[in-house]
């Protein structure tokens, strides 16, 4: 297999982030260009100019990766940058009035020779070839533009960086700019990153468009659909109907000779009208959080109801419901399960702890709650047409991933019950997934004897057996949903205190660490795990796929201070076709959290199967271990490590946090020792040689070959002793929250 490595991204951004005193601009921001125009829209104060500034070195980084064509130039001096090919046409053009047309053509044409001559931009712009003579305040708002544009390609950049090109400029000038940038994508020469708020210049321009909110980049969508779908330009970027609309407060009836004036044809569907800014701006004020946006908006719909200004103020920002007393949310459909739902609601109530009942039917009836399902539907990404459908299996997966949103944005969460079948254990599962370890979360379910596994996932969510079907109040049913709603209400109330008592010792608290094992890495874990110990708290997670989510799902959290990876074999599964497997998103929590990363190889020899007659025909004739009557282990080849190796690699990549990844050559697990079953230093070295190729290592992110096995005592106390001067001297960070 030829091993072709393609050249470097134009420009390669890796979770920056930038802060304005104590406004954290921008947010892990993520970002890649290969070649060509790329365009990135958002609303103002979203963050797009920083981005720009940041790239350019004209703001300071807090944190993350910039490159260009391979190269860091992360905290580099402006003027350095310059040098190194990156043009910028900053927003409001930034002329010199006092110079010349001329003048400032000849000043920039001298720092990089290329194709961009001073020539060829008097060709290209023969209003600037009229005008050279003229300074630069006597130019045109599009003049002046235009020499903000030329000024820049006289570097000869590699890559081109335009915030706003086309802002306040004359259509006919638009359409020039609008040519002039499709071009220069097809001569491919340079790559340029444009920001801007045209939709159909930024549309037009560039394949796919990234759309920023709050910092962050919240999607890379293909410019074809965005310029087609007014619903999300105005969602995420507040433009679209707004002219169409009908005003609220009805108007006075006209003179009865007088015809109507023809309406404009308009969708049967739900009509959101959003507002960028809900309250008048000051020049102090920060960013709009989207979340506040979507619950300030307004719904014109035959099918779904507008809402009313009470539900509109209960629908409040994150900051607002986070301050509030805790409460449980007593979730279901209403329209089918609301007898019993307030059942369990009252016995909650009876007990003194506050509550909310949620409504998540699919069906668009209306019913008496606390929160309604329109209100729910409207944080689903497509609004409220995408949930209520005559599809009910559309319908029920839309109003899952809309009841998961709006839990995300409540911040006062004491715990979650839910009752019904399979639909509602299907809607409400997702949202509870999302919460933290430790909220509370309880399920009663006619589903709840079988297997649990696609509803629990790596979550702490209690499953309860109905007995009976959850359809009316009976002897049978009275008891269990009873039985239920004490379990959450004494879940809750233990979790409360236990709160109180952990915040009045948080000094004494360990940081926890998140250490993965397998049976074939237990002795390197047991030495591990005992020699951190005093100064860490070590949460040991079986790796069977489930157990690596269920790290994850903590390192996402925020409730572990770092990982120790030892055992990746999952991974195994996943692309082989295990039964242990990872998800794709394997590693994508420690991405996103840059928490200290210390990993290995451990029992990435074998794949896993069960019982000898379930093993897939294709493996048929493979090395293979009985490891129990239920569980028997394939030895990979060096064709499946080179492509294992490839696969950790590319993730180990993304880690912008300290990373130490450590490769055992005495073997990576039990099995793979000299003179056991799975002994195979040809495959192993595979494995290695994959991924040296494939990691970029640098001061912070480094592969390091050690002699032992992955279970001698000298391998574990080098994991032991990396761990810690990545994390620090011990004691000196503490966990904020558990």
């Amino acid at each position: 297999m030829s091993d072709v490595r393609r050249s470097p991204a134009a420009l390669e951004v890796r979770g920056l982030d930038v802060y304005y005193g104590h406004s954290h601009a921008l947010q892990g921001v993520d970002l890649s260009l290969d070649t060509g125009v790329f365009s990135v829209v958002g609303r103002n104060g979203m963050g797009k100019t920083t981005l720009c500034k940041a790239i350019m070195g004209l703001v300071p980084v807090s944190g993350g990766s910039i490159r260009v064509r391979g190269e860091d130039i992360t905290r580099r001096p402006p003027a350095q940058i310059a040098r190194l090919g990156v043009g910028y046409v900053p927003q409001g053009r930034r002329l010199w009035r006092s110079l010349s047309v001329d003048e400032h053509l000849r000043l920039a044409g001298g720092m990089r020779a290329g194709a961009w001559t001073v020539e060829r931009i008097y060709d290209t712009f023969p209003r600037l070839a009229e005008r050279r003579d003229h300074g630069g305040g006597q130019l045109s708002g599009g003049e002046q533009q235009m020499l903000a544009i030329s000024r820049a390609l006289l570097t000869n950049p590699h890559l081109l960086i335009m915030d706003e090109p086309t802002e306040g400029l004359a259509p006919v000038i638009v359409a020039q700019v609008e040519e002039m940038l499709i071009q220069l994508g097809e001569d491919g020469d340079m790559s340029v990153l444009v920001i801007e708020q045209n939709i159909g210049v930024a549309t037009a321009i560039s394949r796919n468009v990234a759309i920023m909110v709050n910092g962050r980049i919240n999607r890379i969508i293909d410019s074809v659909r965005l310029a087609a779908d007014r619903e999300l330009q105005q969602r995420l970027l507040g433009v679209g109907l707004h002219a169409e609309l009908e005003p609220d407060i009805d108007a006075p009836a006209a003179d009865s000779d007088s015809k109507p004036a023809p309406q404009p044809a308009r969708s049967s569907g739900p009509i959101r009208i959003y507002i960028s800014n809900p309250v008048t701006p000051t020049r102090w004020s920060q960013p709009v959080p989207i979340g506040r946006i979507e619950a300030a908006a307004r719904t014109l719909s035959t099918q779904v109801a507008r809402l009313d200004e009470t539900a509109r103020r209960r629908r409040e920002p994150v900051t607002t419901e986070a301050s509030g007393p805790p409460v449980v949310l007593v979730v279901g459909t209403l329209d089918t399960k609301g007898t019993e739902l307030r059942f369990i609601r009252d016995i909650i109530a009876e007990t003194g702890l506050r509550t909310r009942l949620v409504d998540v039917s699919t069906s668009g009836k209306h019913g008496t709650c606390d929160v309604s399902a329109q209100e729910i539907a409207l944080n689903h990404g497509r609004g409220g047409s995408a949930v209520f459908g005559p599809d009910r299996g559309v319908a029920v997966t839309a109003m899952a991933d809309a009841f998961a949103n709006w839990i995300k944005r409540q911040g006062n969460i004491a715990g979650v019950i839910s009752a019904g079948g399979s639909g509602a254990a299907s809607l409400v599962a997702p949202a509870m997934r999302a919460l933290p370890v430790g909220v509370p979360k309880l399920i009663i379910s006619s589903v709840a004897s079988g297997d649990v596994g696609p509803y629990v996932g790596p979550a702490d969510i209690t499953m309860m057996y109905s007995v009976t079907d959850v359809q009316g109040l009976n002897s049978i049913s009275r008891a269990v949903l009873s039985n239920g709603a004490h379990a959450i209400a004494g879940m809750v109330k233990a979790r409360l205190d236990q709160r109180e008592t952990s915040e009045r010792s948080t000094s004494a608290a360990l940081p926890s660490v998140g250490i993965t094992m397998f049976g074939v890495t237990t002795p390197a874990v047991s030495k591990i795990a005992a020699d951190l110990r005093g100064d860490f708290e070590c949460l040991v997670f079986h790796a069977t796929g489930v157990g690596g989510r269920s790290m994850e799902k903590l390192v996402e959290s925020g409730q572990l201070a770092g990982v120790i990876d030892l055992t990746t074999t999952e991974i195994c599964d996943l692309l082989m076709g295990g039964v242990f497997p990872a998800t794709e998103d394997r590693f994508g929590a420690v991405i996103r959290t840059r928490v200290p990363y210390v990993g290995s190889v451990g029992a990435l020899d074998m794949v896993n199967f069960g019982a000898p007659d379930t093993i897939p025909e294709r493996y048929r004739g493979r090395k293979f271990h009985v490891h129990n009557p239920q569980v028997t282990l394939m030895r990979t080849t060096a064709e499946e490590n080179e492509r294992i190796g490839r696969w950790i690699g590319e993730r180990l990549n993304q880690m912008d946090g300290p990373v130490r990844f450590f490769l055992p050559e005495g073997g990576v697990s039990a099995l793979d020792a000299r003179g056991r079953p799975f002994w195979n230093p040809e495959a192993d070295a595979a494995l290695f040689r994959a991924l040296e190729r494939t990691v970029r290592q640098t001061g912070n992110r480094q592969l390091i070959r050690l002699k032992q096995n992955i279970n001698d005592p000298e391998f574990a106390s080098t994991i032991v002793s990396a761990f810690r001067t990545l994390f620090g001297r011990a004691g000196a960070r503490r966990r904020v929250s558990r």
